[in-house]
This record gives structure tokens, sequence and C-alpha cells, in this order.
């Protein structure tokens, strides 16, 4: 009998990296990016989703230029020394290009490009190694559904994967039951993967997707100004990788 091919282990050496020709295209491009726009802001992402940044990239696709990729080449990109800087001033910016942050270039003036991330915020769900940002007790009774209008019981079929999960529970009148207070998670520790799938079963959303602005450049002066009180906590940059992002991506 053959092997399945669904089995097949695929070694991590074997996945493929980023070509030389690749990295040189980014380059120029984020080079090109930088002669063509007013402004270059740095910024950090929270609760990192790649849904959700792909959508503030939609949202600014006609009067910004979003990257969000490796933070070497973005780096080398705007040149983290005078003598090596792509125009006047970056250096002071490509410095802070570091960890998961990445760079917006647009002509929008700052106090409505500040505006606009400060009231963009996307709740979203929690994953293992997180941390919790409230502490969660299901109380006694049917294991509800919360995220449902109303809110409503899990199904039989499920209880199986709830007691997986870690909740003690029993089945009364054919609906998952507990039949005492369940301690779901606790404020500011990290969550496990069970916890993580159980707050997203029951709906509730542990974690807020934003994007946090560090830095500007402006190409007329060449000025890099720091944004005050914008450097996320550890807790909400952690756990969460993001692939290489911008918006010459394809759909």
């Amino acid at each position: 009998m053959p092997k399945s091919k669904r089995s097949k282990l695929v070694s991590l050496t074997k996945v493929a990296k980023k070509t030389k020709e690749q990295k040189g295209a980014m380059i120029k491009d984020l080079q090109e990016n930088a002669d063509k726009w007013k402004y270059c802001w740095l910024f950090q992402v929270g609760a990192m989703r790649n849904t959700h940044l792909k959508t503030v990239r939609k949202l600014w696709k006609d009067t910004a230029r979003i990257f969000f990729g490796r933070s070497a080449v973005m780096a080398k990109a705007l040149g983290t020394t005078p003598e090596e800087e792509h125009r006047l001033g970056l250096n002071k910016l490509a410095k802070q290009i570091q960890g998961q942050v990445g760079v917006l270039f647009t002509d929008s003036e700052p106090d409505e490009v500040l505006e606009w991330f400060a009231d963009f915020k996307q709740p979203d769900f929690a994953r293992a190694g997180n941390i919790a940002s409230r502490t969660v007790i299901l109380p006694a009774g049917p294991v509800m559904r919360i995220h449902s209008d109303p809110p409503e019981p899990f199904p039989h079929n499920e209880e199986p994967q709830l007691r997986k999960l870690g909740l003690s529970t029993s089945m009364n009148k054919g609906v998952p039951t507990l039949h005492s207070p369940h301690k779901l998670c606790e404020k500011g520790k990290v969550l496990t993967g069970e916890q993580a799938q159980l707050l997203k079963l029951i709906g509730e959303k542990m974690v807020v997707f934003r994007v946090a602005l560090l830095a500007r450049w402006c190409a007329e002066t060449g000025e890099v100004v720091q944004i005050e009180g914008q450097q996320l906590p550890e807790e909400e940059t952690a756990g969460d990788a993001a692939e290489e992002l911008d918006d010459g991506m394809e759909e």
C-alpha cells in the first residue's frame, strides 16, 4: 500500500527563502516611495493579525503605501547612517526599524494620520501566548455561546470538545452543563492553547488589533519627530508573527 502524501513531513530547511533579487526589488520599491511621498511613518502593531493589517492597507490604498516586511531589509533600504541614507534624515528613522514594525508613506497631513489610527481598533480572539486582558469565569449551568444573539447553549455534540479543553461538563437535558463555576483565565496571565480555544468557542474577544505610530520623517525638512506615548506594551506585541506585507501584494 503506497504511503499517504498527506502524512509526508517537509523539512523547514526546504522552505523557500526570499531571494537576493526579491530583497533587491523591495529595497528599490522602498527607495522609490521615499522619493515620492511627503512623510514616512514608523509604526508598530498590537495583537498582530494579517487580515486586519491588510484591511488597513486597502483603506489607505489610494493615499498611502505600507510596507511590513523584514526589518533589516527596510532599514537597509532607507539607510542607517548619514553616509548611507537614501534621503536627508532618513537614517534617524531607519535606526529605529527593529522587530515587528512597518513603514507607511503618505502625503496626508500628520493630524489626519494620527487621528485615523487612534480610532482604528479591531477586537479579535486571543491566541496561545497572549496575555489575558481580563478574568473570565464561566458560571454554573449551561455553557453559553455569548457571541450569539441572544446567547445560546452549546449543542450536545460539542460536549466532548469542551471536556477535552478542560471543562468539567456533563449532559443535562441534552445541554453541556457546568455544576460549579469555572475560571477560564485570569487577568495578566499567559493564555494556554486550550484557554485560547475556549475563549474563541464561547465568543470572548480578548485582544485588540491596533496600530501605534512611533515616529515620522518629513521629506521637506529631513527631520524625524518621535510620537510620544505610542509605544505598545510588550504583552501586546509578543507571541504573534506576521507575514511580509506591502501594498504591492496580489490580492
